[in-house]
């Protein structure tokens, strides 16, 4: 028997995050009245309380943490749900390809042309994504397919074909001590401020965090830190800025990634296409 209705799970989740009633409710478009009705009633089905109220705050119980964490996987399990039943019942489906600004190594413009010329091609939509979330893209449903960056982004449950293998640069501002050197190791940057992404956890930059390719180059520009990138990812460039060969840093491979489980004619047959259409030299 099902306990809690989903409609139920949202308004949980939206208090559980917020931690404020009126926040919540704003966020769910209801009266406070409302949701606060409601949260009693969601702990009398359960019998656990699931908040502690004051007139000052509100918190988390322990039974209300443990729902939070499994009560917003069921949330996003059903979404991807109606996402894969309604594209799997789309006679003219599009086809979803998530990238992040920039991020093609210049092969998206030849991928969509091998791609149109097949007689089962469907219109592509192009998604931009954030620095770390191209993945969550594939698995939740959001996307199709998408052009990932290994050993960078993770692949775990995606399937994936190599398109592009490139070395990666140090970049630099024009003055630095590293601008002249024809190659560098990663020993060399040692002591530099390298840059702490946005929304990646687990980074060991020391840097400002930035949440993209543009942040970064700024930053390094008014010398508030250093980066290795993918040489594609910065071309043409900037002004101001050097890129010298990280000789010791492993390739980085440009990717075209689905979900494992995807077995659909739609995305074999842009993968069929992207992998006709990569440079011979890759």
């Amino acid at each position: 028997m099902v306990e809690l209705e989903t409609r139920e799970l949202e308004y949980f989740v939206a208090l559980a995050d917020e931690l404020h009633f009126g926040r919540a409710a704003v966020r769910l478009s209801i009266a406070q009245p409302a949701l606060s009705k409601a949260i009693r009633r969601i702990e009398s089905r359960l019998g656990v309380p699931l908040f502690i109220r004051s007139s000052r705050h509100v918190e988390l119980t322990p039974a209300g943490e443990a729902l939070r964490e499994h009560g917003r996987h069921a949330l996003n399990a059903v979404s991807a749900a109606v996402r894969h039943a309604r594209r799997a019942g789309e006679a003219h489906g599009r086809l979803r390809l998530v990238l992040k600004p920039g991020g093609d190594a210049g092969l998206l413009s030849g991928i969509l042309a091998a791609y149109a010329r097949r007689p089962d091609a469907r219109r592509v939509d192009i998604l931009f994504s954030g620095p770390a979330d191209r993945a969550d893209f594939l698995l939740d449903g959001r996307a199709d397919v998408g052009l990932l960056y290994a050993p960078f982004d993770d692949l775990d449950g995606l399937a994936h074909e190599t398109l592009h293998a490139e070395g990666r640069v140090a970049i630099v501002p024009s003055g630095h001590r590293l601008a002249g050197h024809a190659t560098v190791r990663m020993s060399d940057l040692a002591g530099e401020a390298l840059p702490r992404w946005k929304g990646v956890p687990g980074g060991d930059g020391t840097g400002p965090e930035v949440a993209d390719v543009t942040q970064m180059l700024h930053m390094i520009t008014v010398s508030r830190m250093v980066g290795v990138l993918p040489r594609s990812l910065v071309e043409p460039v900037p002004e101001g800025l050097v890129c010298v060969p990280v000789t010791d840093a492993p390739p980085s491979r440009l990717v075209l990634a689905w979900n494992e489980r995807d077995r659909r004619p739609l995305v074999a047959a842009f993968v069929a296409a992207a992998v006709e259409s990569k440079p011979q030299d890759s």
